[in-house]
């Protein structure tokens, strides 16, 4: 069972002004959003703020738990390629011992080939939310502008010449 991930200590309540960008998470590195909830906010507006907050908060999740599992994969094969020369993970002088660039290659390549699969069904999904988040903005955009040409035409019909 895995525990829920926290996504920011200090995370605001939304403004109806502007949108809350904090610092970067330590473990995602990705800084959080809020974003700003309109006081007239439409229905549209609202299903799109929804998906994009939704959209930061699985973001957030799938980073995290990918960078604790590289982390932590990272550090076990440093150790085991180390004892496997006879060293430990610190010098006699206190210093940690590394491995050279093409070793952790090693590593890297193998880290990615393991994670595939898990990287190709997060980028489809990530596609299909901003996606999705791109034709609710084109909607609202849309929207919007029928607004202002109907009250604009609106306005024109009702003022009447005076002559």
């Amino acid at each position: 069972q895995e525990k829920p991930i926290k996504i920011s200590a200090s995370r605001p309540e939304p403004s109806s002004t502007h949108d809350w960008i904090g610092p970067p998470n330590p473990l995602s590195n990705l800084r959080p959003i809020v974003y700003r909830v309109s006081e007239n906010e439409s229905d549209l507006e609202k299903q799109l703020r929804k998906l994009r907050q939704e959209t930061e908060d699985w973001n957030h999740v799938f980073w995290t738990r990918q960078n604790v599992n590289f982390s932590k994969e990272k550090e076990a094969f440093i150790i085991s390629q180390l004892k496997a020369k006879g060293l430990t993970l610190r010098g006699e002088d206190g210093r940690r011992h590394s491995l050279s660039s093409e070793e952790m290659a090693v590593f890297y390549k193998s880290f990615l080939d393991k994670n595939r699969m898990r990287h190709a069904d997060y980028n489809r999904e990530w596609y299909r939310r901003n996606f999705t988040i791109t034709l609710l903005m084109a909607r609202i955009a849309l929207n919007d502008f029928w607004r202002t040409v109907t009250a604009k035409h609106r306005k024109k019909k009702n003022s009447t010449p005076t002559i």
